[in-house]
């Protein structure tokens, strides 16, 4: 699969430059993908955030050259870390030893080898879904901008719905279409690792003050259906998002396309929760 090639290819992008600066949008550029598919399907195929593999092979690296002697400022500067005490930091948060001690011996260390991406099938539950071609169309409400690994989003986006409850925007987003869902929109911005989630409703109507609306283009569309007793059930392992990544993406003849990502909320009371997962997608 060609996208499966890509990944591949960037960790090899990741693996010649842990000794240099590296960029993330280099590394998505290298996979055919905006930098916040990229994170995303990293973080869901590799279990960890970009930022903390190259942290590891990073650190995995730094053990043989502590081992044979080099300076802990040489090392620290070798794989960008500008001073000794960010060194350190990251080093503890892998092997949970200081790096003076490596040279004395008799300390466990981890070693995190290389990744390699490979199509695997796995799964053995159902995945409902169809593919749907839509139109263009709006959604209206409230947005935050966001920076960081995709992997570390669920907490300033569970942040950011608490917010809204609070000042009564919800309950504003909620009466511009009482006969839709909540869309949850998730914005790549394709020159920075920024992105912008926005979560509102699909309506036509004037974007009301201290509101606003964002145009989600014309897109092919692979929609997942999931439902369950309360949030926490259905949002279990990742959710259905990471399962439509992991068992369906690479067996479909689809790949991501570089447009949003959608949650729709069909239901969420105390009779259960109903959503749908839309991921953008094109034809390999």
């Amino acid at each position: 699969m060609d996208w499966i090639e890509n990944m591949n290819d960037a960790i090899t992008y990741i693996e010649s430059h842990l000794t240099s600066e590296i960029k993330t949008e280099t590394i998505a550029q290298r996979a055919n993908m905006s930098l916040y598919h990229f994170q995303r399907m990293f973080a869901v195929m590799s279990g960890v955030s970009l930022a903390e593999y190259i942290r590891r092979r990073r650190m995995t690296l730094a053990v043989a050259d502590l081992k044979a002697g080099e300076k802990i400022i040489d090392v620290a500067l070798k794989y960008h870390y500008h001073s000794p005490t960010a060194f350190n930091r990251a080093f503890q948060s892998v092997h949970m030893v200081a790096p003076s001690l490596v040279k004395h011996g008799g300390v466990t260390l981890k070693s995190y080898q290389r990744l390699h991406f490979k199509m695997v099938v796995t799964g053995v539950e159902s995945l409902d879904y169809r593919i749907e071609d839509k139109p263009a169309f709006r959604v209206v409400g409230s947005s935050v901008e966001l920076f960081g690994d995709m992997a570390d989003m669920a907490k300033p986006i569970s942040q950011f719905w608490n917010i809204l409850e609070s000042s009564g925007q919800m309950a504003r987003i909620k009466n511009l279409a009482r006969n839709e869902p909540l869309f949850e929109v998730m914005i790549p911005d394709e020159k920075t690792e920024e992105w912008q989630y926005l979560l509102g409703v699909r309506t036509d109507v004037d974007t009301p003050e201290n509101l606003e609306s964002y145009e989600v283009g014309a897109y092919t569309w692979a929609i997942f259906k999931e439902s369950g007793a309360n949030l926490q059930d259905i949002q279990k392992d990742g959710g259905i998002g990471y399962r439509a990544i992991q068992e369906w993406l690479p067996t479909s003849g689809y790949e991501y396309a570089n447009g949003p990502d959608i949650q729709v909320w069909l239901k969420n009371d105390e009779t259960g929760v109903d959503y749908e997962f839309w991921l953008p997608v094109r034809k390999l």
